[in-house]
């Protein structure tokens, strides 16, 4: 018999590098699914609102300008799992503080509180190649205590060498 507590102590780090790589995967599937339409490279939509909870195998978007007034619609069907579009905190609208014209159209959207809403400036701003490299850091990272408490790893640097071999100390 297996006793979970001892296997979620060991493995912490590795909990936490999958938390890590989850929550990287939910923010790069936002921009990638986007990337389907054109509102990622409209820069009169400042909100898309994401309805993710009408049906299964869809995902309604509706476009918002910085007033709140609806302007178009898009749909994105979901073929694998994988590509249904979690809330992303890093881009919501809530997390971001995005300001939302009472008693406008995208008001009455959040309001129904059906699906979430993605702030487009904070989306605009996200640098897929820069999360990559921060994300396999921050991985990494999480990963190195349970190694270094099994004895496994005794130290490690980060950065260029002058001996040109990065790596273990």
């Amino acid at each position: 018999m297996v006793n979970s507590d001892s296997v979620t102590s060991e493995f912490q780090g590795f909990n936490e590098a999958r938390r890590i790589i989850w929550c990287h995967e939910i923010r790069a599937r936002v921009i990638e699914r986007l990337e389907l339409t054109s509102f990622l490279t409209d820069v009169a939509i400042a909100a898309v609102h994401v309805d993710n909870t009408s049906r299964a195998d869809r995902v309604y978007l509706t476009a918002f300008d910085a007033a709140g007034r609806q302007l178009r619609g898009d749909t994105l069907y979901i073929d694998e799992p994988g590509q249904h579009l979690d809330i992303a905190p890093e881009f919501d609208h809530d997390f971001t503080n995005m300001a939302v014209m009472p008693g406008s159209e995208l008001e009455a959207a959040i309001n129904r509180e059906y699906g979430w809403v993605i702030n487009m400036q904070a989306l605009r701003a996200y640098d897929l190649i820069a999360d990559r490299r921060a994300t396999q850091r921050a991985v990494l990272l999480a990963h190195l205590p349970d190694l270094m408490n099994r004895g496994e790893a005794r130290g490690f640097l980060f950065g260029p060498s002058d001996s040109g071999n990065a790596g273990a100390a």
